[in-house]
């Protein structure tokens, strides 16, 4: 064995010695693309028009379906916000299965059934293929959509647009919809408050009737299936569907034309410590299969399609001005659109802004680099090649090859055609669709701090504000307040204002019992306090009819503990300090004892009506602004600012209203509606029920 291991050597290093020498300064030319091969596929039509497409994979017994509608819907106009209930209205039952005899089903095959207002996704295992082709069926055909349902979807839909109205993303994303395309384009609209409080019970059954049709359905079907099998089955089950005519409803141009200057949009958002920018417009020129489509996506992968691409690498890497920034170039039938969008520190928004539209510049007058193309188009034909291992990707290239009219062999030829895209074709690409001087600049974030040092970046030199869903509202700015007034004058008249000290004084005890929801679980939240600092505060929710404690705070005066979710944790000295003052019931007649001193900084509109600005700071120099509404003096929003646990400056905005007098309590009031800050930015709108004084509560409760 030995003589041969040294045979082989031999024959290697002769063969090496007459080898042709290998110029390793040059890169290796890249092989050929592959073609990609998606599996054996067939397609046929139903008797009522309804198209299918196979596509077959063997290597598990399961399979994936999706149902997709080719409809332009009518403008949902002042019920906006119906189209997307459809996912929770349509799933509530149909004529044949209740609510939970239809998930039940589901749930027994451990399958999954999604719907929305275009269509149903569906997949399991295959030897349950005929009875989930069925239950989409039912669906399709037979959902019944009733009041009491709608009822529950519209109050589920209200609080979570409560929560947008200072949720930054929300607030950009609704801002860019009005502008880019306006409120006649199915982009355009954005639901509100009052939009989804008009939705009707026969608006909704009208959609499902005139838009839920076979003749305009396309459905994909990948997975251990033949058509053979499923021919039969799917007429079976699908074939009651009646078709009807569906009308195409025609959508104006986009407000915003490539020619239009840039202009700045601001949404002024309470508390902001950070910024979200978004340089966004529509492209009315890019379809789906287009040649461009491909170069496109090239073209905006170099510039933000990643952490590797020159905004990430610009804005957090180089600058560390933001947490990251990305873009996406998107082609749509009906409009595209391009975005690219980051995040940043109040301070360095309009730095990281210039950088993100210079780096927009650059990449339509400049040619990347060789090495920088062929490792963007290796690291999408990686990402392509692991799409392929999701089912419901490759049936979706099916409906896109019919939907579009694209060439068959499109997703086939996808990598050679990626592989030949070149330096020139990013250029002209880039200059086609990549307008950083006709953009849409839209910013979310802290007026006083941003909004005027953007102004630049405008056309006109102007920043246009609008609320959080997009309308425009005048721009506001801090007034100066009358001669001689103080930061004592306002607190002063505060405190007047819930009772005077008097009032404050004569509190033994206190306990506030208020309702919330959130995510449409209903929460209650209970607050009590007593002489001697001590505090018991509570947040118990609603589990279809079983209470569960999810938060709990205890503190006797001296020590305590904090509870969430089962797990205890005793307060520790810096807890202590806070929660002392926050139990002290004359908390707001005790300033010197807490250090604490306020500026008068001017005066600000808040819901329509003027308040005082007041910042306070405390003995550990901790700031919050108070704002008091200057008719009445209630304290009416109080932002707190803290550090989050890496380090990065949050500030936390709660707004009272409604103050009203507590019975009993010598003229003392309080706000009966709060909204605080809750999780994942949502707010936590507290209405209060009942408010009790000095009813002698015992000391064991604090224990």
């Amino acid at each position: 064995m030995k003589k041969v291991i040294v045979s082989i050597i031999s024959l290697a290093m002769v063969a090496a010695a007459y080898a042709q020498p290998v110029d390793r300064s040059k890169r290796p030319q890249p092989g050929a693309a592959p073609e990609i091969s998606l599996g054996k596929s067939e397609n046929f039509t139903l008797s009522n028009g309804m198209k299918i497409f196979v596509v077959e994979n063997h290597k598990l017994p399961t399979f994936s379906v999706s149902l997709q509608l080719d409809i332009k819907p009518e403008l949902e106009g002042d019920m906006a916000g119906y189209r997307s209930m459809m996912s929770e209205l349509l799933m509530a039952g149909t004529a044949t299965r209740s609510k939970d005899k239809l998930n039940a089903e589901i749930d027994q095959m451990g399958a999954d059934i999604n719907i929305n207002s275009e269509g149903i996704t569906a997949g399991g295992l295959k030897k349950y293929q005929e009875k989930i082709f069925e239950l989409m069926a039912d669906v399709a055909m037979n959902a019944v959509i009733t009041k009491d349902e709608l009822d529950r979807t519209k109050k589920k839909a209200l609080s979570g647009l409560e929560t947008q109205k200072n949720q930054p993303d929300a607030m950009v994303e609704n801002v860019s919809s009005a502008i880019n395309y306006g409120s006649r384009h199915p982009y355009g609209e954005v639901a509100t408050q009052e939009t989804v409080q008009k939705i009707t019970l026969e608006r909704c059954r009208m959609y499902y009737r005139n838009y839920f049709r076979p003749n305009v359905a396309y459905m994909a079907v990948v997975g251990d299936v033949t058509a053979a099998e499923l021919k039969p089955m799917l007429e079976k089950q699908f074939g009651k569907w009646q078709s009807a005519p569906v009308a195409a409803n025609p959508y104006p141009a986009p407000l915003t034309a490539s020619t239009t200057p840039t202009k700045v949009s601001f949404a002024p958002r309470t508390a902001a410590v950070q910024s979200v920018v978004s340089v966004t417009y529509p492209i009315t020129d890019l379809k789906p299969g287009m040649d461009d489509v491909i170069k496109a996506k090239v073209t905006n992968t170099i510039l933000g399609g990643g952490s590797q691409g020159r905004l990430f690498q610009n804005i957090r890497e180089k600058h560390g001005w933001g947490y990251g920034s990305y873009s996406s170039l998107q082609e749509d039938n009906i409009c595209g659109s391009f975005t690219a969008s980051l995040k940043c520190k109040n301070v360095v928004s309009d730095s990281a802004l210039e950088a993100l539209l210079n780096e927009m510049r650059i990449i339509r007058t400049e040619k990347v680099s060789d090495s920088t193309l062929r490792n963007t188009i290796n690291f999408m034909s990686g990402n392509f090649a692991i799409s392929l291992e999701d089912p419901r990707r490759i049936a979706q290239f099916a409906i896109n090859i019919e939907r579009y009219n694209m060439p068959k062999d499109y997703y086939k030829n996808y990598l050679k055609n990626l592989s030949a895209v070149t330096v020139d074709d990013v250029l002209e690409t880039a200059k086609k669709y990549i307008r950083p001087d006709n953009a849409n600049i839209i910013v979310a974030g802290s007026k006083e701090e941003v909004a005027n040092k953007l102004a630049r970046f405008s056309a006109d030199n102007k920043v246009n504000y609008y609320d959080y869903a997009g309308k425009p509202i005048a721009a506001t700015e801090a007034k100066a307040v009358p001669l001689g007034l103080t930061a004592d004058d306002v607190y002063k008249k505060y405190l007047m204002a819930i009772g005077g000290e008097k009032a404050l004084n004569g509190l033994k005890d206190l306990k506030l019992i208020s309702t919330a929801e959130i995510q449409g679980m209903p929460l209650t939240i209970t607050i009590a306090k007593k002489s001697g600092n001590k505090i018991r505060q509570t947040v118990e929710a609603d589990m279809g009819g079983n209470k569960m404690t999810f938060q709990k705070k205890v503190f006797d005066g001296a020590k305590g503990y904090m509870e969430q979710q089962g797990k205890k944790m005793d307060m520790t000295a810096e807890d202590i300090a806070a929660t002392i003052q926050e139990a002290d019931l004359q908390a707001e007649l005790h300033d010197a004892q807490y250090g604490i001193k306020r500026t008068l900084k001017g005066i600000e509109t808040i819901e329509g009506a003027e308040a005082y600005i007041v910042e306070a700071t405390d003995a550990k120099n901790k700031k919050t602004t108070e704002y008091f509404d200057a008719k009445s003096g209630f304290l009416v929003r109080q932002t707190k600012y803290d550090k989050d646990e890496k380090g990065n400056e949050v500030a936390m905005a709660t707004d009272m209203s409604d103050y009203r007098d507590v019975p009993g309590a010598g003229g003392y009031k309080v706000p009966y509606f709060i909204s605080v800050p809750g999780p994942g930015g949502m707010n936590l709108n507290m209405k209060v029920q009942a408010v009790e004084v000095n009813k002698g509560i015992p000391d064991s409760d604090f224990q």
